[in-house]
C-alpha cells in the first residue's frame, strides 16, 4: 500500500466576519477580503479537500474515503469523520451552539452533531471570547435571552496565543475580533445562531436565528472543562496532548531539532501552523512549510518531523 502522506488543497469560505489574515499570514490565495475559513482537511459535501501532490492528485477525500478506505484503515464510519479548519475572525462571529449527534440527526437530514475544539494561533492584545452562560437552567436561559440580557447571559473570557479550548456539542460559543484559530471538529457543518449583535447581511437584511433549536441543544448550566494537557519532551522538541475525547484527540507537535513520532491510528491529519521542515520516512523525505496539511496514512508507523516548526495533530 501506498505509504506517502495525503497533501491537500485547502477550500476556502469567504463569511460577514471574514478578512485577509489567511493571505497575510499563511501566504493562501484567498477569494476576497471577508475570506473567514480555510477548510484544510475536508471531506464535507459544502467544501471538499482535493489531493494536490502524489499518486492520488486530483483526488477528492470523499473520493478516496469511498473507494480507498484501506488508507484510513477500514475507520467504520459512512463518513469521514473530522474536518480541520482555520478560522479568521476578523469582526465577532454570531454567538451560536451545535447539536448533538442524536439531534442533528433527527433535524439536519442525517448531518454529524459538532463537538469542536480550538487552538488560539494568533489574536490581538486583549482579545476574548463567547465561552457559555450564566443562566442556572434551561428556563433561566430561555428568559434572559428573551428580555435580551445578553451582557449578563454569556460568558466572556480572555484569551491568548496558544490557548485551547474544547468546545462540546451544547455550548454556547463565539469568536470575537482579531482571532485566528485552529478548530478541529465532527464533519459538521450544522450551525444554531442565536445572536447576531442585531447586525444586517450584505442585502440589509438581518441573519436568520435558531432560537428554538438553540434552546433545545444548550445545556445548562453550563459545564466547564478542565484541561488536563499532557506533555512529553523529546531534547528541544515536545508533544502536547490538548484533548483525548469520544471525537477527536488532538495534539501539538512543537519541533526544534527533530521529533520521532508513529503513526498508529487508523489515520491522521496534521496542520503547519509555523516554521518549516521535513517529514522523513525511511529513504523518503516531505518538505514542510506553514499553511501545509495532510492525512498521514494507515500503517505509516515510525516517521520523524526535522526543523524548527510547530504543527497541529489529530485523529478519531
Amino acid at each position: 500500500m501506498n505509504m506517502q502522506p495525503l497533501f491537500l488543497q485547502p477550500v476556502f469560505q469567504d463569511r460577514i466576519w471574514g478578512g485577509t489574515a489567511l493571505q497575510d499570514l499563511f501566504g493562501y490565495n484567498i477569494p476576497s477580503d471577508k475570506t473567514g475559513e480555510c477548510w484544510a482537511i475536508s471531506a464535507h459535501p459544502n467544501g471538499q479537500s482535493i489531493v494536490n501532490k502524489g499518486e492520488w492528485e486530483g483526488k477528492t477525500l470523499s473520493e478516496l474515503w469511498e473507494n480507498h478506505r484501506e488508507l484510513f484503515g477500514h475507520f467504520k464510519s459512512e463518513k469521514f469523520p473530522l474536518l480541520t479548519k482555520i478560522l479568521d475572525a476578523n469582526d465577532d462571529l454570531s454567538v451560536q451552539v451545535h447539536p448533538n449527534d442524536g439531534y442533528a440527526n433527527k433535524h439536519e437530514n442525517g448531518e454529524y452533531g459538532k463537538t469542536e475544539c480550538w487552538y488560539i494561533i494568533d489574536c490581538k492584545e486583549d482579545a476574548e471570547l463567547v465561552f457559555g452562560h450564566n443562566a442556572k437552567s434551561k428556563e433561566e436561559a430561555s428568559e434572559m435571552i428573551s428580555n435580551g440580557e445578553w451582557s449578563s447571559f454569556l460568558r466572556r473570557i480572555k484569551i491568548k496565543p496558544g490557548d485551547f479550548f474544547y468546545v462540546p456539542s451544547g455550548t454556547i460559543h463565539a469568536l470575537c475580533e482579531g482571532t485566528l484559530v485552529l478548530e478541529t471538529q465532527q464533519n459538521s457543518d450544522t450551525t444554531y445562531r442565536l445572536y447576531d449583535y442585531e447586525r444586517m447581511d450584505e442585502h440589509g437584511d438581518k441573519r436568520e436565528l435558531h432560537l428554538k433549536k438553540s434552546l433545545d441543544v444548550t445545556i445548562a448550566p453550563h459545564q466547564e472543562f478542565e484541561k488536563h494537557f499532557s506533555v512529553e519532551t523529546q531534547g528541544g522538541s515536545q508533544i502536547t496532548k490538548f484533548i483525548q475525547s469520544d471525537y477527536f484527540t488532538v495534539y501539538k507537535w512543537d519541533v526544534t531539532g527533530e521529533l520521532n513520532l508513529k503513526q498508529d491510528t487508523c489515520f491522521m491529519l496534521a496542520s503547519v501552523i509555523d516554521g518549516e521542515g521535513t517529514i522523513e520516512k525511511d529513504h523518503f523525505s516531505y518538505s514542510l512549510k506553514k499553511g501545509d496539511h495532510f492525512i498521514l496514512p494507515y500503517k505509516f508507523n515510525d516517521f520523524s518531523v526535522k526543523g524548527d516548526i510547530q504543527l497541529i495533530a489529530s485523529h478519531p
